[in-house]
């Protein structure tokens, strides 16, 4: 059996490979892991978040039936970003924090995020313990009476999650802007357009009526061209897509043009330099990250360290080294100093601020990052670790690497749920990119 734990907590298609029997379990095995240890008065409690998928109403409650049977007192919050749960968890001094979602995953997955006491992301160590006790029943106590956990409602949480967006925005308002949001029919319709609202930007909402089914449902951050149609048609400044838990946040222009994560990085970056925000001169990006992305840091000052994919090991990157900035080109952006985990409603409040402090439009500040062209191609192979490392392989990207020279860049990355590699080519011209990388992509399905 392979590892149960993805790079973002366990995930799958809901009431199959992911059920409420699962479910219970992992949540009684968390809390042997992260809370029982702490076992005396008063007891240890877990919040408890979700998107508003239908299956998500099934695992909530077999997650606090589990969290519950190991004498952990639940803290339950609804419908509520990613981000929030997380905050929430220190907020109220929880032991720990469950979130289920699957994210940008169509309506049919669900998963369960874990974070730890003050709402951080766990370490792999963590989560082989929880595994490891899913297999061992006698390191779950079963506590009877008044020994149960109990479950309680909070109807503060809400309004707990904004009054920290309020602060974490900088108080800078946002009079005189129009932005249109998506938020994919997921857990940020209500409280993303209340907080930008809050901020004092002229709201119009697409995608904020969740029934269950449609999260994710043609639109939101993977789907952009109702944001980019809606934004156009309104004459709005900007729009803001976000993701089912509102993790992630992507923008599109006043003329519709898309502005990745990584160019909202960039952004954020040098108006955090400029204002002596940004710890170390440092951002912290992943291998994915496009090359215009470095040569804007390298040309603005800013020294840029790479990790691997994933926001968790951003994450890790940014707090060995204390710094201030991280995320994904998908648009998982870090503020360590407001939040434990990407927030896409607080980064679109940053991106707005630095708007409104500049008076400059969102295509003028993205000026700052001239995009690559960029290629990726998945091969399916039977063995992604075998292939990875196959010299034929490795011969062909050091071809590819030596035609580019310093124009551009090469990345073979094994996929971290199928059998795929991820080819991805970047070049000054797409026509370049993409010969080379379809070679590569043959050379990969040879193997």
């Amino acid at each position: 059996m392979g590892r149960m734990f993805g790079t973002d907590g366990v995930r799958g298609l809901a009431n199959a490979d992911l059920d409420a029997e699962l479910a219970l379990r992992i949540a009684s095995a968390a809390a042997s892991v992260l809370a029982l240890s702490e076992r005396g008065t008063p007891r240890p409690t877990a919040v408890v978040g979700r998107d508003p998928r239908a299956s998500g109403e099934m695992l909530a409650a077999a997650v606090t039936a589990g969290l519950c049977s190991a004498g952990v007192d639940v803290i339950d919050v609804g419908v509520l970003p990613t981000p929030a749960v997380a905050h929430l968890t220190g907020a109220y001094n929880a032991s720990l924090g469950v979130m289920i979602s699957a994210s940008h995953n169509p309506m049919p997955d669900n998963g369960i995020k874990i974070f730890a006491a003050g709402g951080h992301k766990l370490d792999d160590q963590s989560e082989d313990r929880i595994e490891a006790a899913l297999s061992d029943h006698d390191l779950i106590p079963r506590p009877t009476g008044a020994a149960i956990g109990r479950l309680v409602r909070a109807e503060d949480a809400a309004s707990r999650y904004l009054e920290h967006l309020g602060r974490a925005q900088g108080g800078r308002a946002l009079d005189g802007i129009t932005v249109v949001v998506d938020c994919a029919n997921g857990a940020a319709s209500e409280v993303g357009p209340a907080a930008y609202r809050a901020a004092g930007a002229t709201v119009v909402e697409i995608h904020t009526a969740p029934d269950g089914y449609n999260i994710n449902d043609g639109c939101g951050s993977t789907h952009l061209e109702d944001l980019q149609a809606a934004v156009v048609a309104h004459g709005a400044d900007l729009g803001l897509a976000h993701d089912g838990d509102a993790d992630r946040c992507l923008a599109v222009d006043a003329n519709g043009t898309v502005v990745d994560g990584d160019a909202i990085m960039s952004i954020l970056a040098v108006a955090m330099r400029e204002s002596g925000e940004l710890a170390g001169n440092t951002l912290v990006a992943t291998v994915m990250s496009n090359l215009g992305l470095h040569i804007a840091m390298r040309e603005a000052g800013i020294e840029v360290r790479t990790t691997a994919v994933g926001d968790r090991y951003v994450l890790e990157e940014l707090r060995s080294g204390s710094f201030s900035l991280g995320g994904e080109q998908s648009g998982h952006v870090v503020l360590p100093g407001f939040g434990t985990t990407g927030d896409g409603v607080l980064t679109g409040l940053r991106l707005m601020a630095r708007m409104a402090q500049t008076g400059s439009t969102l295509a003028d500040l993205a000026g700052v990052m001239q995009v690559l062209p960029q290629v990726l191609v998945n091969v399916k192979v039977t063995d992604k670790a075998a292939v990875a490392v196959a010299p034929q392989v490795l011969a062909a990207v050091a071809d590819a690497e030596r035609t580019l020279g310093d124009t551009g860049r090469v990345l073979l990355r094994p996929s971290g749920t199928e059998q795929l590699v991820r080819v991805m080519v970047e070049a000054t011209e797409i026509e370049v990119a993409r010969a080379l990388a379809d070679g590569l992509a043959d050379r990969v399905a040879s193997v």
